[in-house]
């Protein structure tokens, strides 16, 4: 084999470095939190040297916000991969809050994005992570079905109001409440204000 197919290119060890810096600091948020863990840690943890974290990542904000980017992004890949637009709006509605559930118990997730983000993250850095990686689909579900069955509701607040029930629910599942309770409830809440 040649010298040169050996070598990884810039390209390859960029993005291995940055996938290491992500990992460590996923660990750690999640072991630690957010605030009790230093930009230290995360370089030894990671194996960089703390140069290479400065070349990715401003700052350990920085580096919480595509970790925590990433892991939103991943709940709604998750949901997405349930629902579709096939589907009677609010059956895809239920089953993408139960997705939601399912999701969020990904182990430190829900600390990552209810505990510790809106503590690290400004509520304006949230919103608009969530609607980069697919928040605003409860949104628009409610949009299209006030249009198509005539409810009188506003969108945009139903859907934070649901979406503040969905994250008390997970952190009360995360903590070993009864999941099929809270799923329930939901389902009739959503029921209630959308049939």
């Amino acid at each position: 084999m040649q010298e040169k197919n050996l070598r990884k290119s810039n390209k390859q060890r960029t993005e291995e470095t940055r996938a290491r810096l992500m990992k460590a600091a996923r660990a750690l948020f999640v072991e630690k939190g957010y605030a009790e863990t230093s930009t230290p840690e995360i370089v030894k943890t990671a194996e960089v040297t703390r140069g290479a974290l400065y070349h990715h990542f401003e700052d350990k904000l920085s580096l919480f916000r595509a970790v925590y980017t990433t892991e939103a992004k991943a709940v709604s890949e998750e949901i997405d991969a349930v629902t579709s637009r096939d589907m009677k709006p609010i059956d895809a509605m239920i089953i993408g809050a139960n997705a939601y559930f399912d999701a969020m118990q990904k182990d430190g997730r829900a600390r990552l994005l209810l505990i510790d983000g809106p503590a690290a993250l400004s509520i304006a850095e949230i919103r608009e992570i969530d609607k980069e990686t697919g928040g605003e689909s409860l949104r628009q579900g409610l949009e299209y079905l006030k249009e198509t069955h005539n409810l009188d509701i506003d969108p945009a607040s139903v859907a934070d109001l649901l979406s503040s029930m969905f994250d008390r629910a997970a952190l009360a599942i995360q903590i070993g409440e009864d999941s099929a309770s809270y799923r329930a409830m939901m389902e009739k809440v959503m029921r209630n204000l959308l049939d």
